[in-house]
């Protein structure tokens, strides 16, 4: 399907992968290619997400059909060169192949060049009408273990412990915060540590915020807080988490004993979100929204779209009140099956210290939450602040600077678009207040800008992304000049 991001299942083809080779005529259609592979898998035996690459030889490489069906299925086109194709022992050769690229046959060599064995021999696709234009044969390989992402790197981890002065772009906090009025909420609540928490009032105040009852709420210590709790406490199967996104729900599931599926979103298409590319047997779906790290806002018709009777859909927006409009929300809702919604109060509030959020959902899936839950999980003063910012005064005052950093995202992407004949580009349209941006040899480029007095989030630790990218939060805009300039003069040194 166009633009359907690529499916890692839990359990996808057992030890193996495929390889498919292909090649085809210049003018072949994408649908006859994509239709032959699709229909050489079946036969195999495997489901299509099993498809680990499909391969050619070198002069096919741009064939727009071959192209094009890699695209579809969410895979690497791998070339080989006819040379190293023509040693390879391939059971149906032909002369014709042979004279015309140099390869006995480039479905089938292809397909064995790395290694493995022949599940479907060479095959020609059926057109009707007319001859077939595309050929194809199917390889499994062992499959290789992926190396291991730290799914626990946070960006706090880009500016503690090595005593730099570093101007923090790593952490998705808004700068000068918490404001002067919060701290003094925050203080006055140091009276009443003496009694145990109660978090009635709180818990009515969040309610009260989103127009819901108070047994759809749920009071966490932090939004990360909530991940662990849904892990441990929901009884699934099959969960699947949507990637490139923040990394501790699948981290949370992981060390809860699940085996967690991965839809990797494609940078092609955007890192948008294509409902399609969710597998049906997902009985428990994660998706951020905005996402992060890519600041992709997708529109709520699409997530809600992700609901199916059975299935739990857990919509991550941390960062939605950092959106002007707080459109394509979905907290608040309960015309959706399944939807579990989590809120942060600790990033537009600076309270990543105190520990903040809450979980919307049906009073079952609440109850389910709570009783997973310890005693007393959140703080006196940590319930303070929550009542404090759903207050009518924090809404505005948070909307205010949902629009400003708007404009600071803006100049900043403006500064970094001066940078794109060095390779710089920007993710957009971005909606949060960060941004992902790929940046050619990445990881020396943060060290240097470290050594410049700049801290950047590393990319590679979310699944899906590559070593050429770093996440930036938007701050100022005198902030964001001193950045461009320090980025462009650390990219003038990389070229020289």
């Amino acid at each position: 399907m166009a633009g359907a991001g690529k499916v890692t299942p839990p359990s996808s083809a057992g030890d193996v992968v495929l390889v498919v080779g292909v090649g085809a005529c210049e003018d072949a259609p994408v649908e006859e290619v994509l239709g032959l592979v699709r229909d050489a898998v079946r036969e195999a035996g495997f489901p299509e997400t099993a498809v680990a690459e499909l391969a050619t030889v070198d002069v096919k490489g741009e064939e727009p059909g071959i192209t094009g069906a890699a695209a579809r299925l969410g895979v690497p086109l791998v070339t080989y060169a006819a040379r190293d194709l023509a040693d390879v022992t391939v059971p149906n050769p032909t002369a014709r192949s042979r004279a015309a690229v140099g390869t006995p046959s480039v479905a089938e060599a292809a397909a064995l060049r790395g290694g493995g064995e022949l599940l479907v021999p060479k095959r020609k696709s059926a057109p009707v009408g007319r001859p077939p234009m595309a050929t194809c044969a199917v390889a499994a390989r062992p499959r290789t273990p992926a190396a291991p992402v730290d799914l626990r790197h946070h960006g706090d981890a880009e500016v503690r412990d090595d005593g730099a002065d570093l101007t923090d772009l790593a952490v998705n906090v808004r700068s000068d915060t918490p404001p002067a009025w919060l701290k003094e909420v925050i203080a006055a609540s140091l009276d009443g540590l003496a009694a145990y928490p109660d978090g009635r009032a709180a818990r009515d105040a969040v309610a009260a915020r989103h127009g819901l009852t108070s047994d759809r709420v749920l009071l966490t210590s932090g939004a990360a807080e909530a991940f662990v709790l849904l892990a441990r406490s929901l009884k699934v199967r099959h969960p699947y988490v949507v990637h490139p996104q923040f990394t501790e729900p699948e981290a949370a599931l992981r060390d809860a004993g699940h085996e967690v599926g991965r839809v990797l979103l494609r940078e092609e298409d955007g890192f948008r979100l294509d409902v399609s590319a969710v597998p049906e047997e997902a009985d428990l779906v994660v998706v951020g929204n905005p996402t992060n790290p890519t600041s992709v806002l997708h529109p709520a018709a699409a997530i809600a779209a992700l609901a199916r009777p059975g299935r739990i859909l857990v919509v991550d927006e941390a960062f939605m009140d950092a959106v002007p409009g707080e459109r394509e929300a979905l907290a608040g809702r309960t015309d959706v099956p399944g939807l579990v919604v989590l809120r942060s109060l600790t990033k537009t509030w600076g309270l990543a210290g105190l520990r903040i959020g809450y979980v919307l959902s049906s009073p079952e899936v609440i109850s389910a939450l709570a009783q997973a839950q310890p005693l007393w999980p959140v703080s006196s003063p940590a319930l303070e602040a929550a009542r404090a910012c759903v207050a009518p005064r924090a809404l505005a005052e948070a909307g205010h600077a949902a629009h400003r950093v708007a404009a600071d995202r803006a100049h900043l992407l403006a500064g970094l678009a001066s940078l794109a004949p060095h390779g710089v580009r920007a993710v957009g349209p971005a909606e949060g207040p960060f941004l992902l941006v790929r940046v050619p040899g990445a990881g020396g480029v943060r060290e240097r800008l470290r050594g410049r007095g700049f801290a950047v989030r590393r990319g590679d630790t979310f699944p899906g992304l590559g070593p050429d990218w770093i996440r930036l939060a938007v701050r100022d805009r005198a902030t964001s000049d001193r950045f461009v300039a320090v980025l462009s003069a650390v990219l003038r040194h990389e070229s020289c």
